[in-house]
């Protein structure tokens, strides 16, 4: 990696951390190309790339002729606990709803089944449901639920602000266990309409099983990030390391 490149790096992730400290908070104006470049040391073209990547993430913007504005702070997700994701949008300051946009009854895919523990051909309920962050398209996901919890599912209002939650306190089904499985995919059709993207456009993927205490499935989802818009944290050690990292499918 050659110097340019490391030095772009660091100035980006000082910039970071200099928004998720609050000490460039939102609605904050960066410093100008040339004070950045005195501040690192740093040609304006590597100021330039470090400014350019906080952009793409979605964390600075401008109008036209006027200097990077910060829109937000870094989003992070953690999988240490295992929270909704309206649990942990709200954790963190930010308002969530969601919209169900269809709920269907028909039979499991292969991968279904295998991920739920059913037997082949089997009833799901399959969801189609988007959801917001602060009124921003933020995640389509798309869940297969147990044939055993579809009803509650269904009994559930259109703009139910959490599932699982939900389902907890009505009928009493708690998710005490999950897997995660993460990569990243291009938008397709449907995607880029809800999500309000160009079709193509790189997505988060996060591919989940909840099960309940005892080990019984409970969903199925595959939930798909506008890019920018979270970022997932994993904590681990020499001792005990949750993440495994996996080969993708291709």
């Amino acid at each position: 990696m050659g110097t340019g490149r490391v030095r772009h790096v660091e100035i980006a992730e000082a910039l970071r951390a200099a928004i998720a400290s609050g000490e460039l908070p939102v609605g904050a104006q960066l410093p100008s190309e040339s004070d950045l470049a005195a501040r690192w040391s740093a040609s304006r073209g590597t100021v330039r790339q470090a400014v350019a990547s906080l952009a793409a993430e979605g964390l600075i913007g401008s109008r036209q002729g006027a200097r990077r504005t910060v829109l937000r702070q870094e989003r992070r997700h953690s999988f240490g606990e295992l929270n909704s994701f309206a649990q942990w949008a709200e954790g963190v300051g930010h308002r969530a709803d969601s919209r169900f946009l269809s709920r269907i009854r028909r039979p499991a895919t292969a991968e279904e089944a295998e991920r739920l523990a059913l037997d082949p051909g089997m009833q799901i309920l399959a969801v189609l449901r988007l959801r917001l962050l602060d009124g921003e398209p933020t995640m389509v996901e798309r869940t297969a639920y147990a044939d055993w919890v579809a009803a509650a599912v269904e009994a559930l209002p259109a703009d139910c602000r959490s599932v699982m939650d939900s389902l907890a306190q009505g009928s009493g089904i708690v998710a005490h266990q999950g897997e995660h499985l993460i990569d990243a995919l291009g938008a397709g059709s449907e995607d880029a309409r809800l999500l309000e993207v160009r079709r193509g456009s790189p997505l988060l993927r996060q591919r989940h099983v909840s099960a309940t205490a005892t080990g019984r499935p409970i969903e199925w989802s595959d939930d798909r990030y506008r890019a920018g818009s979270v970022t997932f944290s994993v904590s681990n050690s020499a001792v005990a390391a949750p993440l495994e990292r996996r080969a993708g499918d291709g």
